[in-house]
């Protein structure tokens, strides 16, 4: 019998967002609606993933060398968790993919987006997620939810103008592709976030495979 491609879902957003709030409760949704599903995150996701992500969270370099990190990270990512689990139809669900390089490097860091697309296209050029979740909220409230959680990271603790640059390449990259990336308002309650995830992931069920 022929497997169906399973789904990729990602989850998108500045720090402070919240959408860390919602991934693992997508998971647990998806698993309770009958789908098999591996939860996994960017930079990360594999052993190798995980230094590189120890390295890109907390050590100053130069944005070139972090940018390729973040795609060295993502290769290995790509190969050895996300491609094979689509292959098996198992649906998987990110916090962060490609979207978050070209907000947080090419608009955030002013990469610009020319040598971030030819690393997409070496990297992952016929996958893109099949759904992203795009948590926006002012960037005031953004910091406010910062300054109260753990010890920031070295993006977390970038000055203001960085994380304006970087929502506003996450909008416009939303803006030309409405069908794959939602915005979702994260100013509302957890409860009427889920609500409306719960109402999309329902409609994926249905149709996202057609």
């Amino acid at each position: 019998m022929k497997i169906t491609r399973g789904l990729f879902l990602t989850f998108e957003g500045v720090d402070g967002a919240g959408k860390s709030t919602h991934v693992g409760w997508a998971e647990e949704l998806l698993r309770s609606l009958g789908i098999n599903v591996v939860s996994t995150r960017e930079p990360g996701g594999t052993k190798l993933g995980e230094k590189l992500r120890e390295l890109l969270l907390h050590e100053p370099m130069h944005l070139e060398c972090e940018t390729l990190l973040m795609f060295a990270a993502r290769a290995e990512h790509l190969k050895a968790v996300i491609e094979p689990a689509l292959s098996r139809g198992q649906w998987v669900v990110c916090d962060r993919f490609t979207d978050a390089t070209f907000a947080y490097q090419g608009g955030g860091r002013e990469l610009g987006y020319e040598k971030i697309s030819v690393l997409e296209n070496w990297v992952h050029p016929n996958l893109q997620p099949d759904r992203t979740w795009l948590f926006d909220v002012p960037l005031s409230v953004a910091r406010e939810r910062l300054n109260r959680t753990r010890d920031q990271d070295r993006f977390e603790k970038e000055a203001d103008s960085f994380f304006e640059r970087t929502r506003d390449v996450y909008l416009q990259r939303a803006s030309l592709d409405p069908d794959r990336i939602r915005i979702i308002d994260s100013t509302r309650t957890i409860e009427e976030i889920r609500q409306e995830l719960k109402e999309d992931i329902e409609y994926l069920i249905r149709f996202g495979d057609n």
